[in-house]
């Protein structure tokens, strides 16, 4: 009988050396000596030939342009239930909104689309909003600088990581890299533009420009232009976005049966937190395997994006997933959390998932409106008979979403009241 006495390990120039040791019971005197030698990149190599591990790469993008790329690391390996890779087309039963009804003068034409607008949040949860006054170029300029960003080089952006969920501009990749068991084939840029505005300070022409004394004209929004003004940019294009969103909220209270301007003012919108993230999932060389982003709810009131024009985004309905195929311009809404928490249930908050391809690069940009950081978001009074989700802070909220792996509605799971 022999038992182990020893290991000792070396390091040689072409190989690394393990040496065990065991001694027998019976002749303590006798010690047999077993010496392995293994060349552990020789060893690798025949059983995965993809080096490509985290965190080698600190981005996808960077990850995805290295020439040795063949497979995605196994760090990246999305196992999704066959079923659930399944995704239909909705044609054309997703929900549009025309916002120019909405703002209407005409009483019967605005009744009319606030009924819609009901109708989509209960149904779906998501919808599109067409004629919001947004323009084209406008949309095209914000995507093309944010592409920008994610140009820069890796030491570049490391400036702007961030040191909590909670600083005003971070970038990164995946979605919380630090639990993430799973990470995701996407990078991000957040940026807060209110209640107070930020902006990074690159790429170069980054910082930030007296908006008031500059007009952006329709005809030179050419690449350089939109880098050297993208304060400018992102600045009337949040400024924008919330007045959709005000009127949206507009409309939900009314369907809520409350007065229009109820949900602006218990929620402390005009010092509400908006957050603008810029996605990049970059092309991937199997796409079946990985996932840009799992499927997940949002925090706030209400969500909307555009996108570059390259499909990946798909939404939950009846248990279904759907690709969404914007209307050319329009933007995309998502009901979020606290809109859910606030409706009492009546508005369900919308799971969705972005996928990624083979071939092209995929950006969307999204803007996220909520509370006040110290608002508590509980159900209306008046529509808690009983209460189904209990009051938590926003802040508190986003933390602890941000903070942990994403998975599907779990952090909404935290303030619901269950019932037996």
């Amino acid at each position: 009988m022999f038992v182990l006495t020893s290991t000792m390990s070396f390091p040689c120039e072409r190989f690394s050396c393990d040496r065990i040791s065991l001694t027998s019971t019976n002749h303590p005197f006798f010690i047999f000596t077993i010496s392995l030698f293994i060349n552990p990149s020789v060893a690798m190599a025949t059983t995965a030939p993809n080096h490509l591990q985290p965190p080698n790469f600190r981005s996808v993008k960077s990850l995805s342009e290295s020439s040795a790329l063949i497979s995605i690391p196994s760090t990246y390996t999305f196992t999704t239930d066959p079923s659930e890779l399944l995704a239909f087309d909705p044609q054309h039963s997703i929900p549009i909104i025309d916002f120019s009804l909405l703002t209407s003068s005409n009483p019967h034409q605005r009744s009319k689309i606030i009924q819609e607008l009901d109708q989509a949040c209960q149904e779906w949860g998501f919808f599109m909003v067409i004629n919001h006054g947004v323009t084209e170029s406008l949309m095209k300029g914000m995507i093309d600088a944010c592409r920008g960003f994610f140009d820069l080089t890796e030491e570049e952006k490391r400036e702007f990581q961030g040191t909590d969920v909670l600083s005003p501009i971070r970038c990164g990749t995946s979605f919380n890299a630090t639990v993430d068991q799973i990470l995701f084939w996407r990078d991000y840029l957040k940026v807060f533009v209110h209640p107070q505005f930020y902006s990074p300070s690159k790429p170069a022409g980054f910082r930030a420009l007296d908006f008031h004394s500059h007009k952006i004209p329709e005809d030179e929004l050419c690449f350089d232009y939109i880098c050297c003004h993208y304060s400018e940019l992102c600045l009337e294009y949040t400024k924008t976005i919330r007045k959709v969103v005000g009127e949206l909220l507009r409309g939900i209270s009314n369907n809520l049966g409350l007065e229009e301007g109820y949900i602006d003012k218990a929620m402390n919108m005009d010092s509400g937190l908006q957050i603008l993230t810029a996605n990049l999932y970059p092309p991937c060389p199997q796409p079946e395997e990985a996932m840009g982003m799992p499927p997940h709810s949002d925090h706030g009131l209400l969500t909307l994006f555009i996108q570059n024009g390259v499909g990946g985004l798909q939404v939950q309905h009846k248990g279904k997933w759907f690709d969404v195929n914007p209307t050319p311009n329009s933007i995309l809404v998502n009901t979020g959390d606290h809109l859910e928490v606030l409706s009492n249930g009546k508005y369900k908050s919308v799971l969705h998932r972005a996928v990624v391809n083979n071939k092209t690069t995929r950006m969307s940009l999204v803007v996220t409106s909520g509370p006040s950081l110290d608002t508590v978001v509980e159900p209306v009074p008046k529509l808690s008979h009983p209460p189904m989700y209990v009051g938590m802070t926003y802040k508190e909220y986003l933390q602890h979403q941000q903070r942990n792996k994403l998975d599907g509605k779990t952090c909404l799971d935290r303030v619901r009241i269950r019932t037996m």
